[in-house]
Parts: structure tokens; C-alpha cells; sequence
């Protein structure tokens, strides 16, 4: 019997090592794959695959919340918010386009919903200027270090600020940025150069 119980203890821990080692198998692929690829298989019910793309979007994506939004607990509410709408969308998903625009375009469109539903939308026109690349602009906010400029963040007309964020925030593109937020391309430059036009203005005032 002692003998039969330590062959079934052996059998035992060595399953659960094997189980183990698969998991950590599985959790490195998944880590290898794109963001496209996991959202596809996500699609598929590869509950895992979201846990993936969740680890891997979830701060930029609460970062972009919380500099939109000065209330933290709404900030949580639209982070909350977005990620349900993606789970709902997961099925309207075509992996010919790319994860972080499909993204952030449920998250724009979400917050477009909440400032027309609290009625703080203000339409700016903006005339056409050039390309912005982030400097030291962003790595201040990237350190949130400088209250300062935190809050001329949020001064910012909402179109500049939403634009200024997806810049700084998502590392997507100038074409990406617009196709998230419904205007050229040529518009997306012109809110980035007025952002950051009135935020080097009120660092120094």
C-alpha cells in the first residue's frame, strides 16, 4: 500500500510539473504573438489571449482616461467602459486592421459619448500647420513629474488634448491617430502644433 501511494504521489507531482511547464509554455507564446493575431484568437473564446492584450494595454489605456478626465472615479468609469465595449466588439474584429487603432477608436468614440452626454463638447476649428514629434514634452508627462504641465494638459481644448494623448500616450502613428479620431491627417498635425504651442506657453508664464 506505502508503495502504491508514493508511485501515485510521484505520478501526481509530475503532472502538475508538466501542467506547469505547458503554462509557462503557453504564457511565452502568447507573449510572442501580435496584438492582431491574439485578438483573433480572443475572438475564437481564447480567454487567455485577452488576459495577454489586457497586460499589454491596460496602462496606456487608463494613462489616456486619467489625463482626459480631472475626476478620477469617472476616469475609471470610461476605463471600465471601453474594455466592455471591446469584450461586446471582439467578434466585429478583422485582423487586416491594427489592434491599438481599432483600440483607441472605441475608447475616442466612448469618450466623445461621455463629454455629449454631460454636455462638455466644444468644437474648435484649427487651420492647417506642420508635423509635431514629441521631445521633452513627453518625457515630463511620461514621468508625471510636472503638475504643471499636467494641468495645461488639461486646459486644452479637448479635440488638442484627446489628439496631444494619442500621440504621447498610444505611440500611434500621425494617418493612425486620424483614422481614430475621424479627421485628416493634415488636421491632426494642426491640434498637435497648437498643444503643444499653448503648453510650452504655460510653462513659462
Amino acid at each position: 500500500m506505502y508503495a502504491q501511494l508514493q508511485v501515485q504521489n510521484a505520478t501526481e507531482i509530475s503532472s502538475c510539473l508538466l501542467g506547469g511547464l505547458s503554462r509557462i509554455r503557453y504564457a511565452a507564446n502568447m507573449r510572442e504573438l501580435s496584438d492582431e493575431v491574439l485578438m483573433q484568437r480572443y475572438a475564437r473564446g481564447d480567454a487567455r489571449a485577452f488576459d495577454e492584450l489586457y497586460a499589454r494595454h491596460r496602462a496606456p489605456l487608463y494613462r489616456y482616461f486619467t489625463r482626459q478626465v480631472s475626476d478620477r472615479a469617472t476616469a475609471n468609469d470610461l476605463y471600465q467602459g471601453a474594455w466592455e465595449k471591446i469584450i461586446r466588439a471582439r467578434d466585429r474584429y478583422r485582423e487586416s486592421a491594427s489592434f491599438s487603432v481599432w483600440l483607441y477608436a472605441i475608447a475616442h468614440n466612448h469618450l466623445v459619448d461621455h463629454y455629449r452626454s454631460s454636455r462638455l463638447v466644444q468644437q474648435v476649428e484649427m487651420d492647417d500647420l506642420s508635423d509635431h514629434r514629441p521631445g521633452p514634452v513627453e518625457d515630463v508627462i511620461d514621468g508625471e513629474q510636472n503638475e504643471h504641465l499636467l494641468a495645461g494638459i488639461s486646459a486644452l481644448p479637448e479635440e488638442q488634448r484627446t489628439t496631444l494623448l494619442l500621440k504621447l500616450e498610444t505611440g500611434l502613428k500621425m494617418e493612425e491617430i486620424a483614422r481614430v479620431t475621424g479627421v485628416s491627417t493634415e488636421t491632426v498635425k494642426s491640434r498637435l502644433r497648437y498643444a503643444v504651442g499653448k503648453l510650452k506657453r504655460s510653462l513659462v508664464e
